[in-house]
């Protein structure tokens, strides 16, 4: 049977009503436009088109016009709904001459995931998404009052954010996640829920759905989820750290090899050659907003320098100790605020240049960075991340593989919208500056 009408068929036995038409803009905020069933065929046939000109980062009014275009395979109806049925699928951003849109962050990913099959491999990610999980006032805005009081691993009664996470849980498996393990963070309601690896697009369209899922049954459980990466000062911060790895086109992970001292392949320790090299480059990407830097700090677990370790997790890059079909390297960098369509483009892009210069990771360090003296950081080549998102733009400017990965047009319009928030930000007095210098002066 046509893979349309088939489509079609189940929303029909499912008794859908509505089917939600998603997709992402260049800064990572899921938009969507909202279909009736009888359009859904015209919306299978590509014909459902929108204004371009009004999302973030697209175009311009004159070349406004755009059109979706549903990936049948992520179809899902969404279980919080009873009657009216309501299902979604993410769709990927097409002009008005049927090519794809160089400013849709799917078609960036595909373009990447490409380049890596004609090389011969699969990019497969397992994402670590952290959150935080706050009360809401009496008007039903976020505070920052945490529900609970509990730690790392703690459990009810001390963790309060328990049933909602189960909740989280449950939604997600309905929607067909498969959920490998969900525990409360290290700092006061926050939580992380993680959930088996795939292919890098289906990673990444999974990360969007449950960013959604997550605040939605928040919501429900009268709480506010954020995935802003640093909400609160004198805590820990939340991460979205990238286990990765590839896979040969015949099914084999690419980055085992027995006969290795840490069981690494030539083309592991290149892909970590590169994601090291362009590890400045990409930061702008993995860690977009001004709030990201507030998290890379010393004293949090979260990263400040480019390096590597089989042993301990205070660099950038963690090797776990699971090998053969497990092998992967963790990059424990990117926040849970980066699109994750662009980011892991950006990741995969520079392990492959890794791959193709044969770049060599340095020597991997042993001893916890955190406590290493600068001396001993420069005899050892290692350098720090970049300290704002200004200065990962600059880094990002200079990179040439980098930019190559998101095109001129994406390039062009994040650069903008980055340089924009920092432009405000750094004309906005906070109140720290009020605490500590107007009655000094």
């Amino acid at each position: 049977m046509d893979p349309k009408i088939a489509l079609m068929e189940r929303a029909k036995e499912m008794e859908v009503e509505f089917i939600h038409l998603q997709f992402t803009d260049i800064l990572g905020v899921m938009k969507n436009v909202a279909i009736t069933i009888e359009q859904l065929e015209k919306a299978l046939n590509n014909e459902i088109m929108f204004d371009g000109s009004s999302i973030d980062g697209f175009v311009r009014i004159e070349e406004s016009d755009m059109y979706l275009r549903p990936d049948l395979s992520t179809f899902v109806v969404l279980p919080w709904t009873n009657y009216p049925r309501e299902a979604r699928l993410i769709c990927d951003i097409y002009k008005a001459d049927e090519t794809p849109f160089e400013g849709c962050p799917r078609n960036t990913l595909k373009k990447v995931l490409k380049e890596a099959a004609d090389m011969g491999y699969i990019m497969n990610v397992g994402p670590e998404c952290e959150f935080f999980l706050f009360h809401t006032d009496e008007k039903g805005q976020p505070s920052l009052e945490t529900h609970d009081n509990a730690g790392y691993f703690d459990l009810a009664p001390i963790d309060l954010g328990g049933n909602a996470r189960k909740d989280m849980t449950m939604t997600l498996k309905e929607m067909g996640f498969e959920i490998e393990a969900s525990h409360h963070e290290v700092a006061p309601g926050q939580h992380e829920i993680d959930f088996k690896y795939a292919d890098a697009l289906t990673t990444a369209d999974n990360i969007m759905t449950f960013k959604m899922v997550v605040r939605l049954i928040a919501q429900r459980h009268g709480l506010h989820a954020t995935f802003m990466p640093k909400p609160k000062f004198g805590v820990s911060g939340s991460g979205m750290h990238i286990n990765m790895s590839l896979e040969t086109l015949d099914g084999k992970n690419a980055f085992y090899d027995e006969g290795d001292e840490m069981k690494l392949s030539q083309v592991a320790y290149h892909f970590l050659g590169g994601v090291m090299e362009h590890a400045k480059g990409f930061t702008a990407i993995t860690n977009p907003t001004v709030n990201s830097y507030k998290r890379l700090v010393p004293g949090y677990e979260a990263p400040i320098l480019i390096a590597w370790s089989a042993s301990n997790r205070s660099p950038l890059i963690r090797i776990p100790a699971k090998k053969e079909n497990s092998t992967r390297i963790e990059l424990r960098s990117p926040d849970p605020s980066a699109n994750p369509y662009l980011a892991l483009a950006a990741i995969l892009k520079a392990g492959l240049d890794g791959i193709k210069n044969k770049i060599d990771p340095p020597t991997p360090v042993t001893s916890n960075v955190y406590h290493m003296e600068e001396q001993e950081m420069k005899e050892k080549g290692i350098e720090y991340l970049p300290g704002n998102i200004y200065e990962a733009v600059q880094f990002l400017s200079q990179d040439e593989v980098i930019k190559e990965a998101l095109g001129e047009h994406t390039y062009e319009k994040f650069v903008d919208a980055v340089l924009y928030e920092w432009t405000e930000y750094s004309r906005y007095v906070s109140q720290w500056e009020l605490d500590r210098y107007l009655r000094k002066f």
